[in-house]
């Protein structure tokens, strides 16, 4: 579960009508990832496709009325309008690597390439790590969490047009990489993702 309320802390709404229904809602364009979600919350809810134009892939939608878990993610510290007022939760260590995979996998993404360098012939190999939001106190206060958990010794955060980036480079990837995938096997993750990592623990034999 803290897997989902990372991967809700990042890409998930709540929706309360004039009707005083209470809602919650995640829309991906993960069909699988987010029929395992629903299993995760002991839903039997519909799924329902939502196609746009070419431009975009089509994604998937699930909504959950439920009054208790509106309540619940109230209580965590979520709102509806979160990305103002979003905070780190406070959980038992133990629950952080999932909730922060479940965060990384709504709204983080991995690059792992290689660039040329101007003062050498052979090209370097390179590791970037990007969680990101609208909130960048959130996003001071995951980094503070990270550093102190993981030891990690660099992260940086950078403004861009619909809100900001934390950034980490090579080592601090590959730290949060296994701190994230530990004991992964019978996990919910995102298989891209996790495979754009495994490349590149592959390649530095770590």
């Amino acid at each position: 579960m803290a897997y989902v309320l990372g991967f809700f802390t990042a890409d998930g709404n709540m929706i309360k009508n004039k009707r005083g229904a209470h809602f919650i809602e995640f829309q991906i364009t993960d069909k699988n990832l987010l029929e395992r979600i629903r299993g995760l919350l002991g839903s039997n809810h519909k799924i329902a496709v939502h196609k746009k134009n070419n431009k975009w892939k089509t994604s998937y939608r699930l909504q959950i009325g439920s009054k208790t878990i509106f309540n619940d993610l109230l209580k965590l510290g979520l709102t509806p309008n979160k990305s103002r007022r979003l905070n780190v939760p406070n959980m038992p260590k133990r629950y952080f690597p999932d909730f922060i995979r479940g965060y990384f996998d709504g709204d983080g993404c991995v690059s792992f390439g290689t660039y040329s360098r101007k003062d050498r012939k052979n090209r370097a190999h390179i590791l970037i790590t990007r969680f990101t939001s609208g909130n960048k106190k959130f996003l001071e206060n995951l980094l503070r969490t990270l550093k102190a958990r993981l030891h990690l010794r660099g992260g940086f955060i950078t403004s861009k047009k619909n809100g900001f980036d934390l950034v980490f480079s090579i080592k601090d990837s590959l730290r949060l990489c296994r701190y994230i995938y530990e004991n992964i096997k019978h996990k919910i993750f995102l298989k891209r993702k996790f495979d754009i990592f495994q490349k590149a623990l592959n390649y530095w034999g770590v």
